[in-house]
């Protein structure tokens, strides 16, 4: 008969750990500090504002997803090109500032989190979904 892991739940819900996400947290205003302060000389990212607004990390800490968006959503490409050119560099200033074991490899995403809340609210505009909306407040 398997034994359960003393302090832990049988069915933990799937998501990340406290760890997790403290460590991408801290990770997180790292990179955005590092960007804020103009430590990454690069011609395409210098007078953009670039917002971090997630870092996901893995189970084990040595990978961390970062998401960006640039100001206004323009240049998308062009800012992580800038910044995957640059990944070595973060990635030491990264093990600089944030007290880890091993400095975790970096990858950069473009955040979408804006494109689908706007996708989400253009459905709930439409004629139809008004429409149900308005028959349901007339049944109750």
């Amino acid at each position: 008969m398997p034994r359960r892991q003393r302090g832990k739940p049988s069915s933990s819900p799937p998501g990340a750990s406290q760890r997790q996400l403290r460590v991408g947290e801290l990770v997180r205003h790292a990179v955005a500090a590092i960007l804020t302060e103009g430590g990454v000389h690069d011609p395409d990212l210098e007078g953009r504002l670039v917002t971090v607004p997630e870092v996901r990390m893995s189970p084990d800490l040595r990978l961390a997803t970062v998401y960006v968006l640039p100001l206004g959503g323009e240049g998308t490409d062009t800012v992580l090109a800038a910044l995957n050119r640059n990944k070595r560099y973060l990635r030491g200033a990264i093990a600089h500032r944030v007290n880890l074991k091993f400095a975790p490899d970096i990858r950069f995403r473009a955040d979408e989190r804006f494109e689908e809340a706007e996708r989400i609210e253009t459905l709930l505009r439409t004629p139809q979904v008004q429409r149900d909306l308005e028959q349901d407040s007339d049944e109750t």
